[in-house]
């Protein structure tokens, strides 16, 4: 039995998302071929001999990147079971089969995929989860890195303690799949995933898990053992706003095992918009938390949905405002300030009361409702903000000056006197984040 797994993106990372199903297949007598095709081209003479190509769905890109490479695989593996597994395969079902997808199996894909995914189970899985396999992956060295603050970059491997969320924010695409339900993974797996990356060159490991502190007791006993094992390893984590003040007496305890970067979903200053999305804060939280891992020496990579159903230029103008009164425009990825909200299908934004007001028809090429603004200027404001960054980050511009061209475009924005030229916190080399 010959299987083919199929990557198109994954943030710049080494896909985790074919590494596990990989250790899966093989064990069950698979001979298997990964092909990650943001860094290599497709085998097509293993595809002619498959008999089964599985496509990995993890984000909105990746999708849309599969739906356009469907037509060619359909010609290429004509006898193959094809198969699409991960969180956006299930919310875009429909529009896969009629491109030609066989199977779709959702975010605990492994067992049903190991055992040929001709009759996925219903309901969520528990798996026992493998080590990955990462054996015929490009080697890390051409995946993302970690920059520091003084111009030295780290090796970045990838891993994940744990799947799903507890929690409902209500534009998350996760929430529909997982419903507030989150599943761990072994320490004993975890660990002996950043063993082998270690090994590999990696000097530093994200942790993927839409929460690192879902469960923080789990949490704090893999990075406790990785710092016994790999003092010198760094790492970095995503964890929501409300947990970062809940949890702050973990706090020291991530820092001083290795935690170099904590990326968390502020999505916006206007509290209004904030109840609306769900998030579990205000914006006075987020700057609570800031303090407070200011004052412990632990770098926060703040993430915004900049442009909502009640974006004005005012509240984006007052965005700015907040983040050079708080000197975070460094610490703000460029590509953050264009972020249009998506609306993938089954999303509990459709369900927001009043949602009739802006909420338009399902789009199969954008994979997202359409939407629009209650104030139709904040449209154009989008365009010109995306088309800033765009220009800005080709030519490599440095953040404080792209900071104050999107400034420009709303005026009024009180620009900081004198803004480092390099960022100011660590940061990975590819901030996309859907």
């Amino acid at each position: 039995m010959r299987a083919v797994l199929i990557g198109t993106y994954e943030m710049g990372r080494q896909p985790f998302g074919l590494a596990s199903p990989a250790a899966w297949l093989r064990r069950a007598g698979w001979d298997v071929t990964c092909a990650d095709l943001s860094r290599q081209q497709l085998d097509e003479h293993a595809l002619a001999a498959a008999d089964l190509v599985g496509l990995y769905l993890p984000m909105h890109t990746a999708t849309r990147l599969v739906l356009a490479l469907l037509p060619r695989l359909r010609q290429l593996a004509s006898r193959a079971r094809i198969v699409a597994f991960g969180l956006y395969a299930p919310m875009n079902a429909s529009l896969l089969r009629d491109a030609g997808v066989d199977t779709i199996l959702g975010p605990e894909f492994e067992a049903d995929l190991a055992a040929g995914a001709t009759e996925p189970a219903p309901g969520l899985a528990r798996l026992t989860f493998a080590v990955p396999d990462r054996r015929d992956l490009p080697p890390l060295s051409e995946y993302a890195h970690l920059h520091l603050p003084d111009g030295a970059r780290r090796i970045a491997g990838y891993t994940e303690a744990s799947r799903g969320c507890k929690h409902h924010c209500r534009h998350c695409p996760i929430v529909p799949i997982y419903q507030g339900r989150f599943r761990i993974v072994a320490p004993d797996v975890v660990l002996a995933d950043i063993r082998q990356q270690v090994a590999a060159g990696a000097q530093h490991i994200t942790f993927g898990d839409p929460d690192f502190l879902n469960g923080p007791t789990h949490a704090l006993r893999i990075v406790d053992a990785l710092h016994r094992e790999f003092p010198t390893l760094s790492f970095d984590a995503t964890i929501k706003v409300e947990h970062l003040l809940q949890h702050a007496a973990l706090l020291p305890r991530l820092r001083d095992a290795g935690c170099a970067l904590i990326t968390t979903a502020v999505e916006s200053f206007d509290d209004a918009v904030l109840a609306r999305l769900d998030k579990g804060h205000t914006a006075a939280d987020f700057f609570r938390a800031l303090e407070l891992t200011r004052s412990l020496g632990l770098p926060l990579n703040p993430t915004f949905v900049s442009f909502t159903p009640w974006t004005t230029p005012a509240s984006f103008r007052a965005m700015l405002d907040a983040l050079a009164a708080h000197d975070l425009v460094t610490q703000i990825a460029p590509v953050q300030f264009g972020i249009r909200l998506l609306i993938p299908q089954g999303s509990l934004m459709l369900n927001l009361p009043g949602a009739a007001e802006w909420l338009g028809d399902f789009d199969p090429a954008a994979l997202s409702y359409l939407w629009r603004p209650l104030d139709p200027t904040a449209d154009d404001l989008c365009s010109a903000v995306q088309d800033t960054v765009a220009h800005a980050t080709k030519t490599q511009r440095p953040r404080p000056e792209i900071f104050a061209a999107i400034a420009n475009l709303v005026g009024g924005v009180h620009l900081p006197a004198a803004a480092p030229v390099r960022a100011t916190i660590p940061y990975l080399d590819e901030p996309w984040f859907c």
